[in-house]
């Protein structure tokens, strides 16, 4: 039996992974390094946070993306952003220098058993762990317009279905969503030939600025200090001080993971949306049909107004929604007994731990507890180091690290399921 299970490797699976093995737990990874970054992001994007906000951790913080940059011959500079491409072989150089062996299969079923849990994989073997560290990543979230989800698949998809955008060349695309996910998706359909347009709900849309000098006048650093996630006291509290973030009161958690750092696009795609992407501003989709060929939407501006439009194909670039109902891979048993909060996301207690003892969650799942800096890979950092330290409290004191209420768990029989009760 393992002491932990990290379910998920991409940047928060692999950094929980490396401290877990540098505090020398009996540790098993399972999942493709990196795999939503290599596979689901369309070459030619770019992350949109600074090159020192997207470091995996590991303890000794020696295997910074500067690092790995460096050795390509490449400089990972403030202001100047890095392809994806970049970033997801620096994910893999982390994995191969700072976790151990990755089982790159899937895990489809975890459920709780006497003295922790099981795990099955894709192809039917069962692990045992004393605690599992869920990081999952953000595609078991997608979010898609209600009146779109009944359509044909081939005519509709989520911007995080694509590696590949080319198969659009010279077709016409509507890119729904006003955030970076939408405008770079369309800054690059528009490059390769495609028609495309964006509609979004938003009266405008709103753009980042470019950040300011990383060597400034002190008087200026204090004003708007760097972060994570932007300058100002307001993001450098998100992004530098979840611990306390998870203090606040529950509605404002909720609130603010919701609202804070809403969706913008980064200042360097700008000059390439403007003069080339039809933009319809203030229309949400009110209906859509399949027609020959396609899709056609029916949207209702602000003033009430209908508009109809036919497109070949519909991207929604509409984020995510993590929830507990949507972590499929949990048994039913376990997943309904999840305390959850004001967002339907889990309850987790101050090291990462939710009401089912020895079940951690990260990432995005974890936002209306620690804040806006969950959604990035800035928020890896902190959730590591914390991760792990609760699941060594968990295996060698047995005591919980937070408020979360612990259920009495029962299993499809309804006999008391082993979770130490």
């Amino acid at each position: 039996m393992y002491d932990l299970l990290v379910v998920g490797a991409g940047p928060y699976g692999l950094s929980i992974a490396s401290h877990a093995a540098a505090a020398g737990l009996s540790l098993r990874v399972l999942g493709r390094p990196m795999a939503s970054w290599r596979d689901n992001m369309p070459r030619g994007m770019f992350l949109k946070s600074e090159p020192w906000a997207s470091n995996l951790s590991d303890p000794e913080r020696r295997l910074r993306l500067e690092v790995y940059c460096a050795g390509q011959g490449v400089e990972a500079r403030h202001g100047e952003p890095i392809p994806v491409e970049m970033f997801a072989s620096y994910g893999l150089w982390f994995a191969r220098h700072a976790v151990p062996d990755v089982d790159e299969r899937t895990v489809t079923r975890i459920a709780v058993v006497p003295g922790g849990f099981e795990a099955v994989t894709e192809d039917g073997e069962v692990l045992h762990a004393r605690a599992v560290a869920l990081a999952v990543g953000v595609l078991p979230f997608v979010e898609v317009p209600a009146a779109l989800r009944e359509l044909d698949p081939a005519y509709v998809s989520h911007s995080s279905h694509h590696s590949d955008l080319t198969r659009f060349h010279g077709k016409d695309v509507t890119v729904i969503g006003g955030g970076q996910a939408a405008l770079e998706t369309a800054a690059l359909l528009a490059e390769q030939g495609t028609r495309v347009r964006v509609l979004a709900r938003a009266g405008r849309l709103n753009w980042n600025d470019v950040p300011p000098p990383w060597e400034r006048p002190w008087w200026r650093s204090a004003r708007s200090p760097h972060s994570g996630l932007g300058p100002g006291w307001r993001n450098w509290f998100y992004a530098e001080r979840p611990g306390l973030f998870r203090r606040l009161p529950e509605t404002t958690r909720a609130r603010v993971a919701a609202t804070a750092l809403g969706p913008a696009g980064a200042w360097w795609v700008r000059d390439r949306v403007e003069p080339a992407v039809e933009v319809l501003l203030g229309h949400e989709v009110a209906a859509a049909y399949g027609i020959p060929g396609g899709v056609r939407l029916e949207s209702v501006s602000r003033s009430g107004e209908l508009t109809s439009l036919d497109t070949e194909h519909v991207i929604a670039a509409t984020g995510f929604r993590a929830s507990r109902e949507r972590l499929g891979l949990l048994a039913d048993e376990v997943r309904g007994s999840l305390a959850a909060v004001a967002d339907g996301s889990p309850q987790v207690g101050r090291d990462f731990e939710s009401s089912v003892p020895g079940l951690f969650m990260a990432g995005l799942l974890t936002a209306a507890g620690f804040g806006p800096s969950m959604r990035f890979v800035h928020g890896a950092s902190f959730t590591a180091g914390t991760l792990v330290r609760g699941v060594r409290r968990r295996l060698h004191t047995g005591t919980r690290g937070g408020r979360v209420p612990a259920p009495v768990l029962r299993s499809s029989k309804g006999a008391l399921d082993a979770a130490g009760r």
